[in-house]
């Protein structure tokens, strides 16, 4: 048995509202003593994980200064899948060890981005709000064509991100009968034969889905010379991260309509306020505003959590899992 089994670990929780209600943390089989935040502020974190041997984090971020003190701290375990929320280099300079979650959205993501897509493309919401407000009875007759609507099969649907989730939206696509173009990153060519320059998937794609990592070289990868290369006026869904799209350029391009309409699911900042440029767009019917709940199903979220306790458990048997390197 190690030694981190004979004595009390204490873990701290810093966000436990992350996570719903009715999902469950299955109970640690090692001595220990679980202290719950339901949230964190920034300036209370180094105070709350003082004593603690392990920390449990979905958005509060653990940085180098609040891990200063933390002298009993031998891990953070994050509840998600980006590690951005903490210090992983300092971190690893006091050997304490990273943990995140991994692949526990492969049904939930990809079938919140069609819902978005389906939705868009048949005007489902538009159409709802018209008939709340009276719209039929005024018609006078079985049914009417104020939006468009579109069928799937036979469109074009580029996705940028590769990954586990980007290949589980193309298996979707190509179940509507969609013609599936992976995109190369932006400002790189030659990543094979399986994919398409990125101004050609601008230039020839019915619908846009983003499934990239939030990072120096994908920040806003989507702005306005992007959004005028799309020929097709395309629908954009972003399930992926805030910040991968320019929301200034996209309130503009929807408004001129260089696009058919835009899912989003993610927000550069979150919430976002009341004068954010895509809270300024939720009174167009071609556009759709989720508060990050694309990772949020039942089954989804049950899993995260039965995975987070599955990495504390193999941290503490010197048998670690999903660690994040420096």
């Amino acid at each position: 048995m190690s030694e981190s089994l004979k004595k009390t670990a204490r873990i701290v929780v810093l966000d436990r509202d992350t996570l719903p209600e009715d999902i469950t943390l299955r109970a640690f089989s090692f001595p220990h003593e679980l202290v719950a935040f339901a949230r964190t502020k920034p300036e209370e974190v180094a105070e709350r994980i003082r004593d603690a041997d392990i920390v449990i984090t979905n958005k509060v971020p653990v940085r180098r200064e609040a891990i200063g003190d933390a002298r009993n701290l031998r891990l953070v375990a994050i509840a998600a899948t980006g590690t951005d929320v903490v210090d992983v280099a300092a971190c690893a300079e006091r050997r304490i060890g990273v943990t995140n979650i991994r692949n526990y959205a492969v049904n939930t993501v990809p079938e919140h981005t069609f819902a978005l897509i389906l939705a868009l493309r048949r005007s489902l919401v538009a159409y709802h709000d018209s008939v709340r407000a009276g719209r039929w009875q005024e018609t006078g007759q079985f049914c009417y064509f104020d939006y468009p609507i579109r069928d799937l099969a036979g469109s074009t649907l580029g996705i940028i991100g590769d990954g586990v989730l980007g290949r589980a939206v193309a298996d979707l696509g190509h179940a509507f009968g969609m013609k599936v173009l992976f995109s190369d990153y932006k400002g790189t060519t030659g990543m094979g034969p399986l994919y398409t320059p990125f101004e050609q998937v601008l230039r020839e794609s019915d619908v846009i889905t983003l499934h990239s990592p939030l990072m120096p070289s994908t920040r806003n990868m989507i702005s306005t010379d992007e959004f005028a290369m799309m020929a097709r006026r395309p629908l954009l869904i972003n399930t992926a991260r805030g910040g991968l799209v320019d929301e200034i350029a996209l309130e503009r391009a929807l408004r001129e309509r260089q696009v058919s309409g835009a899912g989003f699911d993610v927000v550069t900042t979150e919430p976002p306020p009341p004068d954010h440029p895509l809270m300024r767009l939720l009174d167009l019917p071609n556009f759709i505003l989720t508060p990050h709940v694309a990772w949020a199903s039942h089954e989804a979220v049950q899993g995260l959590a039965d995975q987070l306790v599955d990495n504390i458990e193999a941290f503490e048997r010197g048998q670690p899992t999903n660690m994040v390197a420096a």
